[in-house]
């Protein structure tokens, strides 16, 4: 039979955005993540892993007009709901697979989703998401700037859509021999565990505030001397210094290979796992959850060893936001090429993800003392997002959490393009296809589903085709628009869209 295509031109209804002069990249800003509507609606991950005996929390993010009121069937025994904030908490003791069903009612209806609760020995069972403060306020960051970052969390919605992570990067420590008094004291107390700078005087309330506003909170550090920055790390003080975080009550930890270097014993595999190993160790041991991200860019192919180490995720390129002009290059080359060159979908999955870096959206820092809009164009900022979920990255936004204009509010909120980085079944997406500068990458999702990327990093806008032949397909298929939230129609042997310069069409296909 004759195959069926759609050619999706720049100016038809599901174009993913208008390009004006792509010779030049200069594009129209479109949100086209249609508002949530004002019925309930719960999003986020399905699924939450939390260690026996830790403390629980989790807010139900939901969307849909307030006020609200939530309920969840079928708790495990030690948890409770707040009927009013949708926050569930409290300890479980019981290992096992808990079966909860999540409701989230309004004037207009409810809202009902099952909602799987493992208590055992692996946390982030779906890339955790939220935000950090290194490429907007990298040096500056203070403790008013992580509390108003909570606060707009929650004001802006991110939180109503499964953000919940909001972490301080470098520059909270003290760092020695500085003139900035605001960064001098005493590096640790008299039992030799970290203090934190003058710019942060209560750590332990801050992230009370955090965990009062239904998020956890994220801390950083290096296993050398100091960090990349300059401030004190953790060298030879690992295990007292992860007691002060558990004091604190911090829920992530960051650590960043920095000056490791100085003090490695050599260069070989055992060197670049060992503080690793160490750390992790250290973890388990807590009596609180701290999810931990390698921070080492990819160094010794980190993607086959970073689970057997202990860590929840590991970066694996170098920093997407070095340089402020090079960020469109980075995204291509270190978010694509590293992937696909690496085949890094073998080595991601439920505990332990690839992590290409953060999301650089909306205000970033220049570099330069001041904050500028991010260098990646309209159609670059989708194929940044529609990546980053395909290959099931942690979705962390570092731009202006406090600046949020209503594109970069659709580029992060899109519910239906959050599923498939949230997708339970913990699948990582993979290219399927590459001719020339055109690309087709697709993840397997639970539901029997695809979720597939057709990518266009030339010059012009052009046609990319995404073949069953490739996909592992036969029959029709109904074809989605994630982005716009539109049921495109049925197709049977492939899929065909013109795809704008450095753009993506993000669908889904499903029987």
């Amino acid at each position: 039979m004759r195959s069926k295509k759609v050619i999706v031109f720049a100016n038809a209804l599901v174009l993913i955005f208008t390009a004006l002069t792509a010779a030049s990249g200069g594009e129209e800003a479109i949100v086209l993540t249609p508002k949530p509507g004002p019925k309930p609606r719960i999003n986020g991950t399905k699924i939450f892993g939390v260690r026996p005996g830790s403390p629980f929390l989790f807010t139900i993010p939901a969307t849909g007009e307030r006020p609200m009121t939530f309920s969840a069937e079928n708790l495990p025994k030690g948890l409770e709901i707040d009927p009013k904030t949708g926050r569930i908490s409290g300890r479980i003791e019981v290992r096992g697979e808990y079966r909860v069903r999540l409701k989230a009612t309004n004037r207009l209806g409810t809202a009902g989703r099952e909602f799987r609760i493992v208590c055992g020995d692996t946390l982030a069972l779906t890339p955790y998401m939220g935000w950090n403060s290194w490429y907007v306020w990298e040096n500056h960051v203070t403790d008013k700037i992580m509390r108003d970052a909570a606060d707009a969390m929650v004001t802006s919605g991110l939180a109503d859509h499964g953000y919940m992570y909001v972490n301080i990067d470098d520059c909270w420590a003290v760092k020695p021999d500085s003139d900035d008094p605001t960064l001098q004291g005493e590096g640790r107390d008299s039992s030799g565990k970290v203090n934190a700078n003058k710019r942060f005087p209560d750590m332990k309330s801050l992230t009370d505030y955090i965990h009062s506003r239904g998020l956890k909170a994220g801390i950083y550090t290096s296993p050398g001397p100091t960090t990349c920055a300059g401030h004190i790390g953790a060298w030879q003080h690992e295990e007292l210094d992860i007691e002060r975080f558990v004091e604190w009550g911090f829920d992530f930890l960051k650590y960043d290979w920095c000056s490791y270097t100085d003090v490695a014993g050599g260069k070989g595999l055992p060197e670049l796992q060992k503080p690793y190993r160490l750390i992790s160790a250290v973890l388990k041991r807590q009596p609180r959850d701290i999810v931990l991200n390698l921070c080492q860019y990819g160094m010794g192919k980190v993607w086959e060893w970073g689970k057997d180490v202990g860590g929840n995720s590991w970066r694996t390129a170098d920093d997407l936001g070095g340089r402020f002009e090079g960020i469109p290059a980075a995204l291509f080359r270190d978010g694509f090429d590293v992937y696909a060159k690496n085949e890094l979908h073998r080595f991601g999955g439920p505990g332990a993800w690839n992590d290409p870096d953060y999301l650089l959206l909306g205000y970033l820092s220049d570099w330069k003392g001041g904050t500028a809009g991010t260098p990646l164009t309209p159609n670059e900022q989708y194929s940044h997002v529609s990546l980053w979920c395909l290959v099931a990255a942690p979705l962390i936004f570092s731009g202006d959490i406090t600046r949020l204009d209503d594109f970069t509010l659709g580029l992060l909120t899109n519910d239906e393009v959050i599923e498939v980085d949230q997708d339970p079944l913990g699948r990582p997406g993979r290219r399927i296809s590459k001719t020339n500068a055109l690309e087709v990458w697709a993840r397997d999702l639970q539901d029997g589903s695809k979720a597939v990327g057709l990518f266009n990093r030339g010059e012009v806008e052009v046609p990319v085709t995404a073949r069953w032949t490739d996909l592992g397909l036969e029959g029709k298929r109904t074809v989605r628009d994630l982005w716009r939230q539109k049921d495109l129609g049925t197709f049977r042997n492939e899929f065909q869209a013109s795809v704008p310069r450095h753009g993506v069409v993000l669908v889904k296909f499903s029987k």
